[in-house]
């Protein structure tokens, strides 16, 4: 019995196949952009002196612990993390980038800090102890999830 080409489930299960292969790349895309913005953010701690990246690491972990849904990836070459969206919530700004004496923990208008009419964006940061540590897990807390840290 002869036939002429591909029966009609045969094309069904190609095209299945193709939109699987199709999906997979998109997949391995967005892992492998996510690893580059993880690499980026890795790369601009490296940069700093010892003692920024002391702050910018501590930040990092606070984040990852804190918000486990921001994305890491550099912002005008600050370590900064995104919401799925793409929009920077929360970066680091060391201080010898400007030149400035300390560094910066800034939040974005996509963080939920609102308070009333008036509050701060922005958080002079000097050391990794216990007070800075607990302010920047509140912080982070608000801004991702607009109430205080749970535990």
């Amino acid at each position: 019995m002869a036939t002429d080409g591909f029966s009609a489930t045969e094309k069904a299960a190609m095209k299945q196949r193709a939109a699987e292969l199709r999906a997979e790349a998109k997949q391995q895309k967005v892992a492998d952009k996510a690893a580059a913005d993880l690499q980026n953010v890795l790369d601009a701690h490296a940069a700093m002196t010892p003692s920024e990246r002391e702050l910018a690491e501590n930040l990092h972990a606070i984040v990852l612990d804190q918000a486990p849904d921001l994305l890491p990836k550099t912002w005008y070459g600050f370590p900064s993390y995104a919401g799925p969206d793409g929009r920077i919530v929360v970066f680091f700004q060391p201080g010898g980038k400007f030149g400035t004496r300390y560094s910066t923990v800034g939040f974005q208008d996509a963080a939920a800090l609102d308070e009333g009419s008036l509050w701060a964006t922005s958080f002079a940061y000097t050391a990794v102890d216990d007070g800075s540590t607990a302010q920047l897990v509140e912080l982070i807390a608000r801004a991702t999830r607009g109430g205080a840290a749970t535990d």
